[in-house]
């Protein structure tokens, strides 16, 4: 049975790009997230937006303006969106049934935060043994009190290179090696 395929865009929300919190090459990360997305839509897969829906401290409230996708994302109706609430965008939300439901066994993992919500979601779809490809350039952070972003993201694809999957597989891919297996 071939693979069926979905991209996963985590965090892509006003709030988490703030002049406060800025991200390291956000153009090019929502450019490569847009091609990658038109892309699957051309090929009839799903293209599923993750957003944080709230926060211990008030933050990312649903229906407010840092709650809301990047209007640089190409967003159409046909989308699927899926609500989250920790990190790991598997943790008490909709995302396992609607993978699922839609048969996929195959995630291209792309957002923010790299060394957040992107490792804990990376880290959890692992031990449920879906096969994932890593868009190495297609996923950001923030500077960090010890390490800039764009050492975090080095690192980061470093690890996942290194990960021992379970039942299914880990690749880390440049946007341009990715474009070839959609």
């Amino acid at each position: 049975m071939k693979n069926k395929k979905a991209l996963l865009v985590i965090d892509m929300q006003k709030g988490s790009f703030t002049s406060k919190t800025p991200r390291f090459d956000t153009k090019g990360v929502v450019n490569k997230i847009n091609a990658l997305a038109q892309l699957f839509k051309a090929s009839d897969l799903p293209v599923i937006f993750i957003q944080h829906d709230g926060t211990k401290e008030n933050e990312f409230i649903p229906s407010t303006e840092e709650w809301e996708l990047l209007d640089t994302l190409e967003v159409v109706s046909n989308d699927i969106f899926i609500d989250k609430y920790a990190n790991d965008v598997f943790y008490e939300s909709k995302l396992q049934s609607t993978l699922t439901n839609l048969a996929i066994n195959e995630l291209y993992i792309t957002g923010c935060a790299t060394d957040f919500c992107v490792a804990s979601t990376i880290q959890s779809a692992l031990t449920k043994d879906y096969n994932i490809t890593v868009v190495s350039d297609g996923h950001t952070t923030g500077e960090r009190p010890h390490l800039e972003a764009e050492k975090v993201i080095e690192h980061y694809n470093w690890v996942w290179q290194n990960m021992i999957p379970t039942k299914g597989k880990i690749e880390v891919k440049s946007f341009e090696e990715v474009k070839n297996d959609i």
